[in-house]
């Protein structure tokens, strides 16, 4: 009898409950204080929220074929002709991109990691290769990053931060 393949999903641990506490803070919020800046230059709350959805959807759709086209829309949340999207229309993203990237993860096994992908950049329109490993890397480290920047607008506005 052959074991079944080790899949990535226990490697990756808390990020699942990272992804909680992201719609946790996000979640009670009112239209005014998604508009809230840590400074006039930065991106507002509900912008960090916006680029961080809409990032995760493009890499897993565009790069590593995952999901439906039902990403395609919540990727383009941060192009500059979009609205402002609710807490409740964040928190919808965040679980869309989260149940494609859980799903990915209880698939994927380590010998997927080394696959190698094609991107087209979207300043230069250059083709970038990475393997598959680097994008979820990438995707990690840009939700920790702008987690992080919410967690401290949060915070400086008196709001409930991301409760890491």
């Amino acid at each position: 009898m052959t074991e079944p393949p080790f899949v990535l999903a226990p490697l990756y641990k808390g990020w699942d409950g990272y992804q909680r506490h992201l719609v946790e803070a996000l979640a009670p919020l009112a239209p005014e204080q998604l508009a809230l800046q840590a400074t006039p230059d930065l991106r507002s709350i509900g912008m960090l929220a916006t680029h961080l959805v809409a990032v995760r959807a493009r890499w897993l759709y565009d790069v590593l074929s995952e999901g439906s086209e039902q990403l395609i829309p919540i990727g383009q949340w941060d192009d500059a002709d979009q609205r402002a999207r609710s807490a409740a229309e964040l928190v919808g993203g965040l679980a869309t991109t989260w149940n494609v990237i859980d799903d990915a993860l209880h698939r994927w096994t380590l010998a997927d990691l080394e696959e190698t992908l094609r991107d087209v950049d979207e300043d230069t329109g250059e083709e970038e290769i990475h393997t598959r490993q680097w994008v979820i890397w990438h995707l990690l480290e840009h939700d920790l990053h702008h987690g992080g920047e919410l967690s401290f607008s949060l915070g400086m506005h008196g709001l409930a931060a991301i409760d890491l």
